[in-house]
């Protein structure tokens, strides 16, 4: 029977939960137990200063703030730029609206207002509607809220045009606008760009370097240097404010310096999965969104023979794991930790699996 502990400690298990799961390399092993320390609430430790000017640096801001964990960098933001009883728009998956612990309205007081869009891809056309000025009838819009890639839209990417007419039309309207760019990494590589100049519009970006970046823990923040000494007050009123936390920003440096060469690698393998899987009766998915490590695919009822749930079950009980995502969706999640080989044999699982269950 498959338990966490049986996972961690075999190879025969297949691990696409998420990107999330990859352990730490040997480098960053060995550089988190060599590295320099200090109290970083006291703003003393050194490793963490070179982590925050490093992603400052990449991203060309003047500054940046690590943080334990994606969720508390975008609400940070959420924070700075709201005042209570505002909105801030989001697409209407968004992790921020979904996975978030309802944080935006419990800790900035800010309703989320999300727009449905049917590639999951926010565009000017359909922000503009959900727009409103602040008056005596309606909450003003404060902020505009980016996912890119896009978790739940199975990992696609907002493309740099579509971008800059958002930062345009926000700036002319006095908006903000935030970036949740856990994956920005991957569509960066997808769309052939550096972080640089996919972000560069955004007043601030949220960036993970524990998914695909392989670190064990940590995600960081970047924008202005006045928007970032506030956000450090922010992230010690939510408990984010660590002690010697350089031993975690040593891997942090290796994950934000070295990973991201390597994710076209998990973009292949997430097509090989994807296009394994294609042609099957009883699954629906659009192979042409599958464009980094992710693949959502959904079971056709009445064809498919069981739900998200009874499926994730049935691969879990031959090596491979799986996430159920909806009431008709299913996750795959490539990453560093599951080569080709793995990859291909969790797609010959997947394939008996689902043919296995599905009337022909």
């Amino acid at each position: 029977m498959y338990t966490p502990a049986a996972a961690a400690n075999s190879t025969s298990i297949v691990d696409l939960r998420s990107d999330t799961v990859t352990r730490p390399t040997p480098a960053m092993r060995a550089a988190m137990a060599q590295a320099e320390v200090g109290d970083d609430v006291y703003g003393e430790d050194p490793t963490i200063h070179l982590l925050e000017h490093r992603a400052a640096e990449i991203f060309a801001r003047e500054a940046a703030l690590f943080v334990p964990t994606g969720t508390m960098g975008n609400q940070i933001a959420i924070r700075l730029h709201t005042r209570p009883g505002q909105e801030a728009l989001c697409e209407a998956r968004a992790h921020v609206l979904d996975w978030e612990m309802a944080t935006a309205a419990a800790f900035s007081g800010c309703q989320l207002r999300p727009i449905a869009t049917p590639d999951s891809i926010l565009t000017w056309d359909r922000i503009a509607p959900f727009i409103y000025a602040r008056g005596g009838f309606r909450a003003d819009t404060a902020l505009l809220t980016l996912e890119n890639t896009h978790n739940m839209g199975g990992g696609v990417c907002t493309p740099l045009p579509v971008l800059e007419e958002i930062w345009h039309e926000a700036r002319k309207r006095n908006l903000r606008t935030h970036l949740d760019g856990a994956r920005v990494f991957n569509a960066a590589t997808h769309l052939g760009l550096d972080v640089r100049t996919l972000t560069a519009g955004f007043d601030t970006v949220m960036f993970c370097l524990s998914k695909g970046l392989c670190a064990p823990v940590g995600s960081m923040l970047v924008g202005s240097a006045e928007a970032i000494a506030e956000a450090r007050i922010y992230r010690k009123a939510l408990g984010g404010g660590m002690r010697q936390a350089g031993i975690l920003a040593a891997a942090g440096l290796i994950a934000l310096t070295e990973m991201p060469a390597r994710l076209a690698e998990d973009h292949d393998h997430a097509r090989l999965l994807a296009e394994s899987i294609a042609t099957l009766p009883g699954i629906h998915f659009d192979l042409a969104r599958v464009q980094t490590n992710i693949v959502i695919f959904e079971l056709v009822p009445g064809v498919a023979h069981h739900t998200p749930a009874t499926l994730v079950a049935a691969l879990r009980e031959r090596g491979v794991l799986a996430s159920a995502v909806g009431p008709q969706s299913v996750r795959l999640v490539t990453h560093h930790d599951v080569d080709r080989a793995a990859c291909q044999r969790a797609a010959q699982i997947v394939v008996e699996t689902l043919t296995s269950h599905i009337e022909v």
